[in-house]
């Protein structure tokens, strides 16, 4: 190479000198790799030394040759380095910094080789899983997009705004520690039961872990079966019912079904020895009996999301146990009720982690909503966290307004003996598919036995509920059942009006439900907009004959209206 055509004017010696310093940093980051890999056996959380790691001698020796070759013409293209195809560098003001982008595109192909080493790993898949999730974690962190020295936006934004960017980043800094969490909008501009959760309702019957909410009817007449919504407890029910227009309470009284939905208590210390026999006991099936003494009707149709969805399974198993059938049908969205695949949460999941919370918390405590939000940003680090370091830091900037990521800060806490629990026997031992393995209420839990039509839903993205874990949930429930998939993920996918005429769903009208996931798509079709079109035409099936709307709110005395919904439990912060 003629020094002519030496990037910024270096020399031979100057590249030679790269060259050795690409061997050491070589040798460098394989010893810091090897030291930084954690344990086969350690919890995400727990303490554990270090581990030497081995790699498949073949891959070593061709990701270094590649190293080395990417190295080389990086350093060749110099100030013309470009890392334009990962959004977090693909702005106008990274191309015209060549120091900005070649510090961007130098990290992306230590990124790449990162990568590569964990591929070349050898050891068992949670190993590697563990391994692949902490350098991911490493990586988002390390952006040089998320240090203002390097950020060529941010530096561009101060000096047009004579540093008033920086003086309000430091604002929103100083505002966030206060609040104990990065700001994912303008949480200012949102206030429940004001903009979010208005649909019109009434608080008909509350104990000490929820409160039942009754919907005024939409309609003249109602279905004579009522429905009740279990929502999860580890986030609030209004995401159920944000807007109006994406309200899925709302779309449910539309439809003509007189509507109840459960809103969790927020717990604090005076529910710090709550279970998950007590969620199951005194909540779902203290709900479902509630729902029929106030419509008076035999059986109810029931949906649970998530968490909720496990519990509600609970506690038809504890129903079938009893021999009772309160409900007729039941829907499950986004629900984890065979828990052999739990995606990136399978990380933090083994038998000394769990024992850490059980010692910490499994006689009583709290598990704290900010500790359970920040796990959950922390699966998509660069979407839900550095994303609005670096705007609400860097920038100055405050993030806009939108509805779901509030609800999404409104964390909420659990009672330790119930998250414990939950920990051991179902992200651990997967017991709840092991006829008579759990008790649950003083009764052996048995899904054979939960024999009812049943309407499952997933999402073909979801990083919590992994699709193929939604559809496991056809292979353990005996009843019919119908299976739909959505696009998107684990919130997008299930709050998707038919009126935004947004993404798809997969159906297969053939009723087949094969064994896995591939093999119940061969044969599905695609449909495009929402998949609650499909529910509602199936939850109508299920809803018995229309009858007058009732005039009032709950019935007589004992359940009669004691405040607006939403209610004051869900307005209660963790």
């Amino acid at each position: 190479m003629a020094d002519s055509e030496a990037p910024w004017g270096a020399d031979t010696q100057a590249f030679q000198q790269f060259q050795q310093m690409l061997g050491k940093g070589w040798t460098q980051a394989m010893q810091a790799f090897q030291q930084a890999a954690p344990a086969g056996a350690a919890g995400a959380f727990a303490k554990a030394p270090a581990a030497s790691v081995q790699f498949a001698p073949e891959k070593l020796a061709a990701l270094q040759q590649q190293y080395v070759k990417e190295a080389t013409a990086l350093w060749t293209q110099g100030a013309q380095a470009n890392a334009s195809a990962d959004r977090r560098f693909s702005g106008e003001a990274w191309a015209q910094n060549p120091v900005a982008a070649f510090s961007a595109a130098a990290y992306l192909l230590n990124a790449r080789t990162l990568m590569g080493l964990v591929d070349a790993v050898e050891a068992d898949a949670k190993t590697r899983a563990r391994i692949r999730f902490g350098v991911e974690q490493w990586m988002a962190a390390m952006a040089p997009s998320n240090f203002l020295a390097f950020n060529a936006e941010a530096q561009k934004k101060a000096i047009e705004t004579q540093g008033e960017s920086i003086a309000k980043g430091v604002a929103n800094l100083l505002h966030d520690l206060r609040q104990g969490h990065v700001s994912m909008t303008d949480e200012s501009l949102f206030e429940v039961g004001r903009n979010v959760a208005t649909t019109e309702g009434a608080v008909v019957f509350e104990n000490a872990l929820f409160q039942l909410i009754e919907y005024k009817p939409l309609t003249d007449k109602v279905h004579e079966r009522p429905f009740l919504m279990v929502p999860p407890c580890i986030n609030k029910f209004y995401i159920l019912d944000l807007q109006p227009e994406n309200s899925l309470i709302r779309h449910a009284v539309s439809e003509g079904h007189r509507t109840f939905v459960v809103s969790w208590r927020n717990p604090d210390d005076s529910l710090a020895h709550q279970t998950w026999d007590d969620y199951v006991q005194e909540g779902a099936l203290t709900a479902i009996g509630t729902v029929q003494d106030i419509t008076g009707a035999a059986q109810i149709n029931a949906l649970g999301f998530c968490v909720g969805g496990t519990i509600l399974s609970n506690a038809l198993a504890v129903l079938a146990a009893r021999g009772e059938e309160p409900v007729a049908s039941a829907t499950f969205l986004t629900t984890l009720i065979d828990f052999s695949n739990t995606g990136i949460l399978d990380v933090f999941i083994d038998e000394a982690f769990v024992q850490f919370r059980e010692l910490q918390m499994g006689k009583g405590g709290m598990m704290k909503g900010q500790d359970l939000a920040s796990t959950f940003s922390f699966l998509r680090p660069n979407d839900l966290v550095w994303n609005y370091v670096v705007g609400n830091y860097l920038k100055g900037e405050t993030p806009p307004p939108f509805d779901l990521l509030y609800w999404n800060s409104d964390s909420t806490n659990l009672p330790g003996p119930f998250y414990a629990w939950y920990l051991r026997n179902f992200y651990l031992e997967n017991n709840l598919v092991r006829p008579g393995r759990l008790t649950v209420c003083g009764e052996a839990i048995d899904l054979n036995l939960v024999d009812l039509p049943v309407y499952i839903y997933g999402s073909r993205e979801d990083h919590i509920v992994p699709i193929d874990a939604a559809y496991a949930s056809t292979q353990v429930l005996p009843g019919k059942k119908r299976f739909a998939m959505g696009a998107s993920g684990h919130i997008a996918g299930v709050i998707n009006p038919p009126s935004k005429k947004k993404r798809s769903h997969w159906l297969r009208e053939d009723g087949q439900l094969p064994g896995t996931l591939d093999e119940w798509l061969k044969g599905a079709t695609e449909h495009p907009g929402s998949w609650w079109t499909d529910w509602s035409r199936w939850l109508k099936g299920h809803a018995g004959k229309l009858v007058a709307a009732p005039k009032a709110y709950g019935r007589g005395t004992r359940f009669k209206a004691t405040e607006p919904a939403p209610g004051r439990y869900v307005k209660q912060k963790a």
